[in-house]
């Protein structure tokens, strides 16, 4: 039975653990390329026992970001930048893995900090947005979306190629498509956002050409033993979007052009959801399980896996394969190892670097104060065994 330490070997790779830092889009980029700042992020996640690891989204074009500090993959000379990334994530025992995207009608944006507003295609931060049809996102994002000629989704699908060739000479092992999140691979499976009369648009299977041409695309340069999935945006929540027996369909077509691990999300293509589960624990799991049965195909799953005995369960109960982590690896660098801890691993420091776990091993003092919580005890029993020792 597999647990959450488990090693996890898909196609010529193999992770030392189930547990993956999710991408996150940080917005510390100048001109596409990582930085110092990428180097610390990915290089203490792989030191704190995390087994795949994604830097953020790595758009494949300019106007594919979500911002001007987003990160890209676009020219030759942002190699060197993502090398460092990969260079020191191995370093640490971990597995780099490159998420490349196409933010589509959600890019050209201010940092959400700074507000999130969408920037007008005349502002020197900004750009005209593109989909698979002329309609704007809404919300604050007003701007008109040029809709992709056939020709321009030929070259989009060539940016994706090229973005993976100069990832694989980067040195990631793992690559994923995200065509989730409202972006512009999502917005060609939703009818929210697809409303072409042409081969892209109208059945399940036109809508997912985008992505199966992508694929085929990708799959030309990137090396066979090497994984190469997606994220995909695989339900809309909104009666005349994306429904999840379509994902299921699609991603059938997807294994059969060589997708080897699908990992759910939802589409976010409108605002206007029903019911969002987004504060229920580990939504997406039963969606996952759904497609790993019905597909017969690998699948990761973030949302609300943050706890240790959640996240152990659902890869216990082969419910998924892969758990990922976005917040709480950004929370906790250490996470795999805080979980080691709750989960009663035999040995939680075998998580990280052999000279850090000496001295974690070592320690000779109260358990408490070794920089971790004590194993398997709940926050409110240390508050009152706090209390409790200072009155004695």
């Amino acid at each position: 039975m597999p647990n959450l330490f488990s090693p996890y070997t898909l196609k010529g790779v193999t992770l030392r653990n189930r547990i993956a830092m999710s991408p996150m889009t940080m917005y510390r980029s100048t001109d596409g390329e990582m930085t110092d700042f990428h180097i610390m992020l990915m290089g203490s996640r792989a030191a704190g026992g995390f087994g795949l690891i994604f830097p953020e989204q790595i758009a494949v074009t300019p106007d594919g970001r979500t911002s001007v500090g987003c990160g890209g993959i676009w020219k030759d000379e942002q190699i060197e930048g993502l090398k460092r990334v990969t260079t020191i994530i191995k370093e640490f025992g971990a597995v780099p893995a490159i998420q490349l995207g196409h933010t589509g009608r959600k890019g050209s944006e201010l940092k959400p900090w700074q507000g999130g507003a969408q920037l007008p295609p005349d502002h020197p931060d900004g750009w005209p947005v593109v989909g698979p049809s002329a309609i704007p996102y809404g919300g604050h994002r007003t701007y008109p979306v040029h809709e992709l000629t056939r020709d321009e989704i030929k070259a989009i699908h060539q940016a994706f190629a090229d973005g993976a060739r100069r990832a694989a000479d980067a040195g990631f092992e793992w690559l994923e498509l995200h065509f989730a999140h409202g972006y512009l691979g999502s917005s060609f499976f939703s009818p929210l956002a697809n409303q072409r009369t042409d081969e892209y648009g109208g059945s399940v299977a036109n809508r997912a050409r985008f992505h199966l041409e992508a694929i085929d695309a990708v799959r030309k340069v990137w090396p066979e033993r090497l994984p190469l999935t997606m994220r995909l945006g695989s339900d809309d929540l909104h009666p005349k979007g994306v429904q999840f027996e379509d994902s299921i369909e699609a991603v059938r077509m997807m294994k059969d052009h060589g997708l080897d691990l699908a990992d759910l999300s939802i589409g976010f293509n409108t605002d206007e959801m029903s019911a969002p589960p987004f504060a229920d624990m580990a939504f997406m799991v039963e969606r996952a399980t759904r497609l790993r049965n019905e597909v017969g195909i690998p699948v990761a799953a973030s949302w609300n896996l943050g706890l240790p005995s959640v996240a152990d369960q659902v890869i216990r109960e082969e419910l998924i394969d892969i758990a990922m982590l976005g917040r709480p690896a950004l929370a906790n660098p250490h996470w795999p190892v805080w979980a080691a801890r709750e989960l009663a691993h035999e040995d939680p420091f075998s998580l990280v670097p052999e000279d850090w776990a000496w001295w974690l091993r070592n320690f000779r003092a109260h358990d408490s104060c070794i920089g971790w919580p004590a194993p398997g005890t709940s926050e409110q029993t240390r508050i009152a065994s706090a209390k409790q020792a200072r009155s004695a």
